[in-house]
């Protein structure tokens, strides 16, 4: 009787056991799944995301009408040939960190950096009519951060801005390391505008400037010339 009741206590014990070591490997499992998927939705849109993981890939998707805003900074050149390479990265790592944070406020995505360009789109998402706004709010907020900053900084960083409305292709490309990335014109002109604006200020398309003009008071510049693509209407954000 004795034996027998020792038996069952190991029995129920080692039961006990091997449950808790079940739950802990289940809720090891799903941090470390939450870890994935967090790692995932900072890298790729989550439409993306769920492509991925239910069929192991992703189809190209034609968007007609987004919204693509476009930075760098004026200078940037000679910049980089006067600071250390550490400061330089944490002074854009700094900037960077903090346009995220704008972007997502705005209901804007961000693309990439490319050294010291910043990409965002808004409108590759179902439903968001606003994409215009939303993308110059954003470059608003940026340029104000900008301001802020340059007053309690050594290091003064002047960004042009430019934006532009049209369709575009997104997809991710590759087999390793992808990243989600835009394709087509019109991020071509949406670095134009940039190229072809003014330290401080935004600079948009005919198209952007249509979709905003009843929300913003905006300068009409005229017809300017732009690399590659010849005489382009653009407009400043007052």
């Amino acid at each position: 009787m004795v034996n027998i009741s020792i038996t069952v206590f190991i029995s129920l014990t080692l039961v006990w056991s091997l449950s808790v070591l079940i739950d802990r490997s289940e809720e090891s499992l799903m941090t470390e799944q939450k870890k994935s998927d967090d790692l995932l939705h900072n890298i790729l849109p989550v439409n993306v995301v769920k492509d991925l993981k239910e069929t192991g890939r992703t189809i190209p998707k034609r968007h007609k009408n987004v919204t693509i805003l476009f930075t760098d900074f004026k200078g940037f050149t000679e910049l980089v040939a006067s600071i250390s390479e550490i400061t330089l990265v944490n002074e854009l790592n700094d900037i960077f960190g903090r346009f995220d944070e704008i972007v997502e406020e705005a209901g804007v995505e961000k693309i990439e950096t490319i050294g010291d360009a910043y990409v965002a789109a808004s409108g590759l998402g179902e439903g968001v009519a606003e994409h215009a706004i939303n993308c110059i709010t954003a470059a608003q907020q940026m340029l104000y951060y900008l301001e802020e900053r340059n007053r309690k900084h050594e290091i003064k960083w002047r960004m042009r801005v430019g934006i532009h409305s049209g369709p575009i292709v997104a997809g991710v490309v590759g087999k390793k390391k992808f990243r989600y990335d835009l394709f087509g014109d019109t991020i071509n002109t949406a670095s134009r505008m940039e190229s072809s604006g003014e330290p401080g200020r935004i600079n948009i398309s005919e198209s952007t400037y249509q979709l905003v003009k009843n929300d913003f008071s905006c300068e009409h510049r005229g017809k300017i010339h732009a690399k590659g693509k010849g005489e382009l209407e653009m407009y400043f954000v007052r």
